[in-house]
């Protein structure tokens, strides 16, 4: 039954703290918390200064990241709500002045903690100091607030890679993430990469591991104040806001998108059956709005969880993913292509170690020889290498299938009106997958390879003649592989 106080009511003069702002998520959250949030009276953003830089600065660079274009043109008095609070996740109490701990104790309502590290490679002691260390000082910082209504921490639906089916129920820790961050403290490097292995077991990565951690230590803290724990799957480009198809990072299905689009990745090892449980940026960010919304109204005594994932609900396969990308980037060609945008993932690792040889070591290293011969500096070795490590980290993801519950995340929508539904839209049955790849292809050219829309026309010029060139070069090797053939049969019939 939907609430009798609106979403936007609810946060009118309500003072929030976000930690990871100028991340993917925490830019689309504040840009979103402004527009359609008019009556909030202050937003804090927790932000490492620059040097050379003032709080000033680090707000204008903010501001003039092309997610709030909208907001600069309908209404640009409302960035005077936000706040830069000089600090570090990494330092002591935040690395936060005094006199910035205390305005942020008596005035916050809401925390929503963003900050994370999501490199999946990175070494234990730092993935346990970004992650839980982390997240454990932000808690100290709440745990003395008077009037917080709301702790939402963003976690991730991967945290439990062994459990098939995850529910919407906390997973205790194989360890207690105190005794866990007290190790990093004091053991040296040589004894933390040979126990590594065996402390994330059976966790695939660090990231994962760290963020099972955490969630444990949050939940030490029920109790105190209301705390939701929001676990989004995969977080891929905009769905429609700010702007369909934007997106600011290489991560994850982007990195491949943009690799595959370019030509320089031609083979993964990936079960193109196998549901892509992907969520656009605005859906999971609208989803963090809503639960910390219900949390706040609600006040539950228990820890809530919330698992923002697709679960089937309008599935997509890896393959229908690729089938779609590659119609989608005839419109939208890159400007820069190594080859003809091609390729095919494979079910057998197998297949794609022996593809991967042929179609990105091989070329790479002829590339490179070429540039050799003309005395230019070599590269293409180099960038294979980091393609193929990042392709080893992501396909542990694309080979396997999990399944999530998300009986809560549905109901949110159901928890509000039927306006604030259209606001604050998480149905991901309204998706497109088509048209959204469409806008992720166009977003990921436009957005992180920085290609302005008036090159398009030369950029598709230059697909054409790529495509004739792999046909030609296709034809060449077919011919020549047959013809061998037939020499060699000759020559056996001839004995």
């Amino acid at each position: 039954m939907a609430s009798s106080v609106g979403v936007a009511d609810y946060y009118a003069g309500k003072t929030i703290f976000i930690t990871g702002a100028t991340g993917f998520m925490g830019k689309v959250l504040v840009e979103k918390l402004l527009r359609c949030c008019p009556e909030v009276k202050k937003i804090y953003l927790l932000m490492r200064p620059k040097k050379g830089q003032g709080t000033k600065e680090r707000l204008d660079d903010f501001v003039n990241c092309r997610v709030f274009d909208k907001l600069q043109d309908t209404s640009p008095k409302c960035f005077d709500k936000l706040r830069v609070v000089p600090g570090d996740i990494l330092l002591e109490d935040l690395g936060i002045s005094i006199q910035d701990w205390d305005e942020l104790q008596r005035e916050c309502q809401i925390i929503f903690h963003c900050a994370a590290c999501v490199r999946f490679d990175m070494f234990i002691r730092d993935a346990v100091n970004m992650n839980t260390v982390g997240t454990m000082k932000v808690l100290k910082l709440a745990d003395g607030m008077k009037n917080l209504e709301v702790f939402l921490h963003v976690s991730t639906s991967y945290c439990r890679c062994e459990v098939e089916v995850l529910e919407e129920r906390l997973y205790p820790a194989d360890h207690r993430p105190q005794h866990i961050m007290d190790c990093v403290k004091w053991m040296d490097d040589d004894l933390l990469a040979y126990m590594e292995p065996k402390l994330i077991e059976p966790q695939p990565n660090t990231y994962a591991y760290t963020k099972s951690l955490t969630e444990d230590l949050v939940s030490q803290h029920v109790g105190k104040y209301p705390i939701a724990i929001a676990r989004p799957s995969i977080v891929t480009a905009a769905y429609k806001e700010p702007m369909p198809g934007w997106v600011d990072n290489m991560n994850g299905p982007t990195g491949l998108l943009v690799g595959a689009g370019k030509g320089v990745i031609r083979t993964m090892h990936c079960n193109d059956t196998y549901l892509a449980d992907v969520v656009p940026v605005d859906l999971t960010v609208n989803g963090c709005i809503l639960l910390a919304y219900v949390t706040g109204i609600e006040k539950p005594k228990e820890l809530k969880i919330c698992n923002i994932t697709q679960s089937g609900i309008n599935p997509l396969t890896w393959g229908q993913a690729l089938d779609m990308g590659r119609v989608h980037v005839q419109e939208f060609p890159f400007s820069v292509c190594l080859w003809y945008p091609g390729g095919s993932p494979k079910s057998s690792r197998v297949q794609h170690l022996i593809a991967a040889f042929f179609f990105h070591l091989l070329p790479a290293y002829f590339v490179d020889l070429l540039l050799f011969l003309l005395g230019q500096k070599t590269f293409m070795i180099k960038i294979q290498k980091r393609v193929n490590y990042g392709l080893e980290v992501l396909q542990y993801y694309t080979t396997k299938e999990w399944f999530f519950k998300n009986d809560y995340f549905r109901s949110l929508r159901h928890k509000i009106s039927k306006q604030d539904d259209e606001v604050f839209y998480t149905n991901i049955e309204r998706v497109n997958w088509s048209m959204y790849i469409r806008d992720y292809i166009k977003g990921a050219r436009e957005y992180c390879c920085k290609e302005d829309p008036a090159t398009l026309p030369q950029s598709r010029r230059l697909l054409k003649q790529l495509y004739y060139l792999d046909k030609a070069v296709q034809i060449i090797i077919y011919s020549l592989c047959a013809y061998f053939i037939y020499y060699y049969i000759l020559r056996f019939l001839a004995i």
